[in-house]
């Protein structure tokens, strides 16, 4: 996955995403406003949500295993790594920044629509030990992502994220980002679910609405083998199939959060039940 948007690309201007768009890796520029839209109406306070982190502290599962591709290397002794061969610590930094940017580009869109302002997550931080960032006193773990309500901001183990970016590919990086980013979207409009699993799926439905509505309004373009990557990466973080639905921390199997965040990329906010 690509940036194709201009340097100093104005986000107050950012077009948002009105329909479906045809995902073969065409993309098709789209500006304006969808009057009313799927945040207008909702009573959103800036409040955190009470504890450490929405959706619990262990985003994505407690110790998550490191993604699988399911890509054939190129030689029995080769490296499976994403499809444009490029694998670099550099590289995989361009890629979260520009996934951070353009979230922030589609969430000012969003909010805007609505008659809002929208206040940017305050910080991405990279650790690589186990209680090196702590939220709210309690130590974030190794081999994961999570938001962290009470000081808003993401954290994610950069070791495994560099290492699922090599495995399975840059598209699952945008995929990552963009569900932490729809638990601070979450917090902003005040939504709070029953169960975790309700507040996860959704979050899954958002992350495919950001990449969806990214690639329709032109700020980022597929390459090939990007929808199998993110295929892959959700296939690798669904929950075990004997965790029953209703447990803490349950995030849905991996059928589920497949099936929400392609929800979220055919059809946008509108999919993901707001409200």
């Amino acid at each position: 996955m690509v940036t194709v948007s201009p340097a100093g690309h104005d986000r107050q201007g950012a077009g948002e995403w009105t329909g479906r768009t045809s995902r073969g890796g065409t993309v098709t520029a789209r500006s304006g406003r969808r009057p009313g839209g799927p945040l207008a109406g909702l009573l959103a306070a800036l409040v955190l949500a009470s504890g450490c982190v929405v959706g619990g502290v262990n985003e994505g599962a407690p110790q998550q295993p490191l993604p699988r591709s399911t890509r054939q290397p190129s030689s029995p002794q080769g490296e499976q790594t994403r499809a444009d061969g490029t694998t670099s610590v550099a590289e995989f930094q361009e890629d979260m920044a520009v996934a951070v940017d353009k979230a922030e580009i589609y969430w000012t869109a969003q909010f805007r629509a609505s008659g809002r302002r929208f206040q940017p997550v305050r910080r991405v931080v990279p650790y690589q030990r186990e209680g090196e960032v702590s939220c709210a006193g309690q130590a974030l773990p190794r081999n994961n992502a999570v938001y962290c309500s009470a000081g808003d901001f993401i954290a994610y183990d950069v070791r495994w994220s560099v290492a699922a970016f090599r495995q399975v590919g840059d598209a699952f990086l945008y995929y990552l980002l963009g569900h932490e980013y729809a638990h601070g979207i979450q917090v902003r409009l005040g939504i709070r679910a029953q169960f975790t699993i309700q507040q996860e799926l959704q979050a899954d439905c958002m992350a495919g609405a950001y990449i969806g509505g990214s690639i329709e309004a032109g700020h980022l373009r597929l390459e090939d083998g990007d929808l199998d990557e993110f295929r892959e990466g959700l296939l690798a973080v669904g929950d075990d199939p004997d965790q029953p639905w209703f447990a803490e921390g349950a995030h849905g199997t991996a059928e589920q959060r497949t099936d929400h965040f392609f929800r979220g990329y055919e059809q946008g906010l509108a999919a993901c039940n707001l409200g």
